[in-house]
């Protein structure tokens, strides 16, 4: 009935993280968790992960740019939202600041504009007074 937990090298594990990062940008929480899947003793732990940042496996600053890119431009979420997901996921104040300027004031109010455009198009009231209030 018990499973018994494989057991990985330092240099197997660098092998999976590296893949595991290659394949799609990461933040270090993220990391420390599969790491932690994988049952890697805190030692192994951080010399993995100084490897993928020699290595430049695993950068922040460039997490969070495209987080905040493809968030902004597929899911429209707002600045906040953003600002609260990215905190989250440990990001640092000034790797969020820097993610937030890939987003142009003008690109902001455009989805904005957008979005709002939408919401009065489905609030279904004929009275124009009540539309304008909801």
């Amino acid at each position: 009935m018990h499973q018994k937990l494989k057991s990985f090298t330092v240099d197997e594990a660098k092998k999976k993280l590296e893949h595991y990062c290659a394949y799609q940008e990461r933040c270090h929480k993220e990391v420390r968790q599969k790491l932690r899947d994988l049952n890697m003793i805190p030692e192994a732990t951080d010399i993995i992960i100084v490897h993928l940042l020699e290595h430049n496996y695993l950068n922040e600053e460039r997490f969070a740019k495209i987080f905040v890119r493809g968030k902004f431009n597929i899911k429209k979420w707002g600045r906040f939202r953003l600002t609260q997901e990215l905190k989250r996921k440990d990001i640092s104040k000034i790797n969020i600041n820097a993610a937030l300027k890939e987003i142009s004031d003008d690109e902001y109010i455009d989805v904005f504009n957008d979005l709002a455009e939408k919401r009065v198009n489905m609030i279904l009231e004929t009275n124009k007074l009540k539309k304008r209030r909801s």
